[in-house]
């Protein structure tokens, strides 16, 4: 596996049409500022109002990847997730698998890492079934079917997600 930081001829293709993007939507907005100004001004400070008010929570996620990216290597993760760390690697999945957050094949080159660098299949495994808890969409969820509803589903589904690892590890040691 490569691990090496440097760039790659493909790298230095995005970077370079990276600013594109951007020179897009402002000439779309050039055009349409020509066009209507009026509907533009208010497309444009709806635009900005959506930026604004995303902006605080990705600057605490790109800290916190920061922080992440800097202190803790995935061998140090592998430890805790080990094969052998029974209980604890568990409880950590569980609760890793709940707080993540993202699209989950941006996970993938991660949790190989930690795969390589020494964690079992069942933390992996119970660390990716536990995505589908998010303590964000809980309220939303106990609005629309019932707080004993969400809690069942949530304890099904870390209950799951256990019997899941279980399986895997069993699947593993017979390879």
């Amino acid at each position: 596996m490569n691990t090496s930081n440097a760039a790659t001829p493909e790298s230095g293709k995005v970077l370079k049409r990276a600013p594109l993007f951007p020179a897009f939507v402002l000439a779309l907005y050039a055009i349409g500022y020509a066009v209507n100004p009026e509907k533009t001004t208010v497309a444009l400070k709806t635009s900005a109002n959506v930026l604004l008010s995303v902006a605080v929570p990705l600057a605490l996620v790109f800290a916190v990847m920061l922080l992440l990216n800097r202190f803790v290597r995935p061998a140090r993760i592998a430890g805790v997730l080990g094969r052998k760390a029974g209980l604890r690697a568990m409880l950590f999945a569980i609760g890793a698998g709940i707080l993540s957050a993202g699209p989950i094949f941006a996970w993938y080159p991660l949790m190989r890492k930690l795969r390589q660098a020494g964690a079992g299949e069942e933390t992996i495994a119970v660390f990716l079934c536990n995505r589908a808890v998010k303590p964000f969409l809980l309220p939303v969820m106990i609005s629309y079917y019932g707080w004993i509803y969400v809690a069942i589903l949530t304890l099904l589904t870390i209950l799951g997600s256990l019997i899941l690892g279980y399986v895997m590890r069993v699947a593993f040691r017979s390879r």
